[in-house]
């Protein structure tokens, strides 16, 4: 009988709680039911060389091979890579410039990379650190080095990467935090500007909040707060949104892709999902906690500005306060006004 060892090790990685699992020579994440292999990403003009390194890892983790530089940016930009195996000598766009090109893109900035070089001059080793590469791997391939670099670099992005979701949550409601709401807010934007699809801001504020403090205290405040976010961020799991505190008792979303009426409706369900928690508030503001919200969609153009219309959302939830709370106030593509209550 085959002695087959299972070892867990809980990970965060980016929005998922993960299993990792060590089954004999098998690395792999375990997400629910389904088993998936970290990625990694070989860009080698050589398919020869390219071929090797995917054989020697082939077994612990997903390879995909790019035969250019250009095709490398491409991928590594539209999928999701724990790692960067990169050939320093190639036509065209070589390795070094390419490099360059990962850490200037927000999306890839994050992937580290190992070089890989017949290179054995210095000034080449330390042009590569400089530019942002993690390690280098010398040919022709040592089998045991390539696998022992190759997973110290995968665990060491994991670890930042966990450290890093922690920084960007929220403690008291488990959303995102206003730091990881500043750095997706103009990725989203720019990514928006490129397609050329709507874009949609949102404030969310709980009403009379203050109010709320006095009568019931703070820690009670504080689960309205966490109540309010759950049940916002349970009614936004499309992949388009994205949910945050935004500070105090208030919350921004951001969502790409659908047209004003839309969100619109959308966010009416947010809205009624709160005030059908049934927390009770002063009875001398409401019988319910509730919330108001405002927002604008727009299709923007490489000269709009995303603060601009960050400050028409939130003239929006000002209008909703003022003239009745408990409601959402829009603002459309052509900042024409659509309210809930009229």
């Amino acid at each position: 009988m085959v002695d087959i060892s299972v070892i867990f090790e809980i990970i965060i990685i980016r929005d998922f709680v993960f299993s990792r699992v060590s089954h004999g020579n098998m690395k792999v994440l375990i997400k629910g039911m389904v088993i998936v292999m970290e990625k990694i990403l070989i860009v080698d003009d050589s398919l020869l060389q390219a071929t090797r390194l995917k054989d020697i890892l082939d077994d612990e983790y997903d390879i995909t091979i790019a035969q250019t530089a250009e095709d490398g940016l491409r991928r590594a930009s539209a999928e999701k890579y724990s790692l960067i195996l990169l050939d320093v000598v190639m036509p065209g766009m070589d390795g070094f410039t390419l490099l360059k090109k990962l850490q200037e893109e927000i999306i890839t900035q994050s992937i580290p990379v190992i070089l890989i070089t017949g290179l054995s001059a210095v000034e080449h080793e330390q042009r590569g650190l400089l530019l942002g590469a993690v390690d280098y791997i010398t040919k022709p391939f040592s089998p045991l080095i390539v696998k022992a670099r190759v997973n110290t670099h995968i665990k060491l992005y994991n670890y930042r990467k966990q450290a890093e979701w922690q920084s960007m949550t929220d403690q008291l409601t488990g959303v995102a935090n206003r730091r990881r709401y500043d750095r997706c807010s103009l990725t989203k934007w720019h990514e928006a500007v490129r397609l050329q699809i709507p874009f949609s801001i949102c404030m969310f504020d709980i009403d009379h909040f203050k109010v709320y403090n006095d009568k019931f205290g703070h820690p009670a405040g504080d689960r309205v707060i966490a109540s309010v976010a759950k049940t916002a961020s349970q009614c936004l799991r499309r992949t388009t949104d994205f949910f945050a505190r935004y500070g105090g008792e208030e919350f921004v979303m951001i969502s790409v892709g659908d047209h004003s009426e839309k969100i619109f409706g959308h966010v009416k369900n947010v809205r009624q999902a709160v005030e059908n928690l049934h927390i009770p508030h002063d009875p001398s503001v409401a019988e319910w906690v509730t919330v108001s919200a405002g927002g604008v969609t727009v299709v923007p153009s490489a000269e709009s500005a995303y603060a601009v219309y960050l400050k028409v959302a939130d003239t929006m939830l000002y209008d909703a306060k003022k003239y009745g709370r408990n409601q959402v106030v829009w603002a459309d593509e052509q900042l024409k006004q659509l309210w809930e209550k009229e």
